[in-house]
Parts: structure tokens; C-alpha cells; sequence
């Protein structure tokens, strides 16, 4: 009987990690979210820093294309957002994340050429590096607490 009172005491109780994975997951996919909502609105002060082939490559995205960069996007920032709230859709959702930025990375890095028209060396193949290895974390980190109990 003891041994069951702990446990339930242990799942309802945050553990302190999860706060500090999902604010630093919250901040760094609003980051994501802003970059999308600031290019799909064409926010002039924004967009006013990429070059006219830039704007271009952005303005010829056809619509599936940006549904699924939405999908990368939103998902993850929702998913950020349910790992804050304990929800077990944080896993669902970062898994919608993983397959929108499967499709969209696919679309802009070999299909597009969006790799050229952004100018992206060495740099952009970093960054495309930090951005899969934090959202694969972020995924199999939900799905682990979802598995201790800590996600409902």
C-alpha cells in the first residue's frame, strides 16, 4: 500500500526538468513560430532583410509546401507548449512537428533549391543539424515521461 501511495505521489509531482525543457523548448520553437508568421504575413520590417531572390524563393513556396513547414512549425510550438501543461498530446504533437519538417526540409534542402537561394553554406547545414537534434530530442524526451507517468 505504501509502495503504491509513492508512486502516485511521484507522478503527480512535475518533475524540475520538465519545467526547464519545456520553457527552453517553448522559447526556442516561438522563435520558429515568429520567423513563420512573419514570412507568410510578409511583414515588410522582416521580410525588408532578405534579398529580392530571397523574397522570391518565399513568394513561389506553393501552398503544400507551406502547410507542411506549418505543420514542423505548430506542431512543435504546441507541442512545447502541451509538455509545459503535462499533456500527453506533447508526444503526438512533436511527432506531427517531425513529419512537417521531414517534408519541408526535404522541399527547401533538395527539391526547391532553397539551400542556393538563401545562401546557406556550412552554416545552414549546422543549423538544419541543431534544429533536427532538438526536435528528435524534444520527441523522444515527451515520449519518455508520457511512459513515467509525468505526461496525462
Amino acid at each position: 500500500m505504501a509502495t503504491l501511495a509513492a508512486s502516485a505521489s511521484r507522478s503527480r509531482t512535475t518533475p524540475v526538468h520538465l519545467w526547464v525543457v519545456g520553457v527552453c523548448a517553448l522559447l526556442w520553437n516561438a522563435f520558429g513560430a515568429f520567423d513563420y508568421l512573419m514570412t507568410q504575413l510578409d511583414a515588410e520590417w522582416y521580410m525588408g532583410n532578405f534579398t529580392e531572390e530571397q523574397r522570391a524563393y518565399f513568394d513561389s513556396y506553393p501552398a503544400w509546401a507551406v502547410a507542411f513547414w506549418a505543420l514542423g512549425v505548430w506542431g512543435a510550438f504546441f507541442g512545447s507548449a502541451a509538455l509545459l501543461l503535462r499533456s500527453r498530446w506533447a508526444v503526438t504533437l512533436f511527432a506531427v512537428s517531425l513529419v512537417g519538417m521531414v517534408v519541408s526540409f526535404t522541399y527547401t534542402w533538395f527539391v526547391s533549391g532553397g539551400v542556393e537561394a538563401m545562401d546557406g553554406g556550412a552554416g545552414a547545414w549546422v543549423f538544419t543539424a541543431v534544429i533536427w537534434v532538438v526536435t528528435i530530442g524534444l520527441y523522444l524526451y515527451a515520449r519518455a515521461q508520457q511512459r513515467r507517468g509525468v505526461l496525462r
